[in-house]
């Protein structure tokens, strides 16, 4: 069936077709006028939430998980097609759809489980910000948790410049993590073909339990429910036709900025696990599985100071992106479910408290070991919510009378559900065995 409720107002507002698309122009002029939200959507992937399920696999198993890597990335590329399909086509973002399709006690169930998984995902980068500040500036954890609330700020003075400002910001920071970690695996002299043979899948991923519990955590994981919300709302930021064509045209280049950034991803969150794999995996720092672990054996293993500041520089960026990314999802979650419109800054307070507060306490009465607890907490929660957020955005682009023409082909309506399928049961899977493990 079609839409039960009208839009009431344009998924955020105040950014809404404000990007110029030139009309008459070549193929990469357009392309750049597309090229950004994809790297927002990016930093979702390579948050510090991810860092440690990579670091473990890489120092236990070697380059064996890098087919997981590659698989969940193929994932993502998908499902982020999915939502800016559902953007461009419907005009509504995934949080606007979900209150015009379903009962209003519905909706309240999953806004509330998505301001849980924003929250959780927020608590996830300012303990990954505070970790960094501590790595390379010996700012103590407590400190470093409170110094994040200044992001609030960040976020809205580059708001109010344009969202092209925001968008340029946040990429610098991406391309800034890419470099560290470039410069990371150039040093640690991975062995080529070893590393090559990791993309190929192998049956002991399955038989080996503790492998398995591993590549569930990166396929889990990797999909972050706050990112399709975001998507779909961004891609609308884009002054394109909002014909039939400049639709389909618009889908196109979206599509491309997605996947491409999405590449990035891959490559960073391959990079962290090579990196593991090259330093640890072989010596007696094999059982390695936290950051800050990590992070205090690169310099004496690899022989250069700059391997930890690196290191650290990467983690105090990817963390500070992720919480800039988040700030948006909250207030088109916010805004799209409730048509509840709250002053940015309120949104962004109330979201940083509710994840600082517990931080704070965690670190100061139980440390750094208590801040690696609380990072897999959080994992856990984002992994609960992530059904929640899949399955709505495959009902709705599957529905020609939804998307009409943007509706998804037979092909990918099959796969997509295979997908989503393989998404639950892996989450089911992990937090299954993360509540009954000793």
């Amino acid at each position: 069936m079609s839409w039960r409720y009208e839009r009431e107002s344009n998924s955020l507002a105040e950014s809404f077709s404000t990007v110029k698309v030139p009309q008459n122009a070549g193929f990469w002029r357009k392309f750049f006028a597309f090229f950004g939200p994809g790297l927002m959507i990016s930093v979702g992937y390579m948050d510090p939430g991810n860092w440690a399920t990579d670091i473990e696999g890489g120092a236990k198993f070697g380059y064996t998980l890098l087919f997981v890597i590659l698989l969940s990335n193929f994932f993502a590329i998908i499902l982020q097609h999915l939502s800016v399909k559902l953007g461009i086509a419907t005009e509504r973002d995934l949080a606007q759809a979900c209150r015009g399709h379903y009962s209003k006690p519905v909706n309240f169930v999953l806004w509330l489980f998505c301001e849980i998984a924003i929250a959780a995902m927020d608590l996830a980068e300012v303990i990954g910000t505070a970790i960094a500040l501590n790595l390379l500036f010996g700012v103590p954890l407590t400190y470093g948790v409170i110094i994040t609330i200044i992001d609030v700020f960040i976020i809205l003075m580059l708001q109010k410049r344009g969202f092209r400002w925001l968008e340029v910001f946040i990429a610098s920071l991406v391309f800034l993590v890419l470099a560290c970690f470039a410069y990371e695996v150039l040093i640690a002299q991975p062995n080529v073909q070893d590393l090559l043979s990791g993309f190929i899948p192998k049956k002991e991923i399955i038989e080996n339990p503790q492998m398995l519990f591993i590549a569930v955590g990166i396929l889990g994981a990797t999909v972050m429910p706050h990112n399709l919300y975001l998507h779909s709302s961004i891609v609308q930021t884009r002054a394109y036709q909002r014909t039939e064509k400049g639709k389909k045209e618009a889908i196109k280049f979206a599509s491309l900025d997605s996947t491409l950034s999405l590449l990035l991803a891959f490559f960073i969150n391959a990079a962290i696990l090579i990196l593991a794999a090259a330093t640890f995996h072989g010596t007696p720092y094999s059982d390695i599985a936290d950051i800050g672990d990590a992070h205090q054996m690169l310099e004496p293993l690899l022989g250069t100071s700059l391997a930890g500041i690196a290191f650290a520089v990467a983690l105090l960026a990817s963390g500070q992106n992720s919480t800039l990314t988040g700030t948006l999802a909250g207030q088109i979650v916010m805004e799209g479910f409730l048509n509840l419109k709250i002053k940015p800054w309120l949104r962004r307070m109330i979201t940083r408290l509710i994840a600082v507060i517990p931080a704070f306490f965690v670190t100061l009465f139980a440390g750094e070991k208590g801040t690696a607890e609380l990072l897999i907490w959080s994992q856990v929660i984002l992994s609960l919510q992530l059904p929640f957020a899949v399955f709505p955005l495959i009902q709705f682009t599957n529905d020609s009378s939804k998307m009409g023409s943007f509706a998804n082909a037979f092909w990918l309506k099959i796969m997509v559900w295979i997908i989503g399928l393989i998404i639950l049961f892996l989450n089911v899977y992990l937090v299954f065995h993360f509540f009954t493990a000793e």
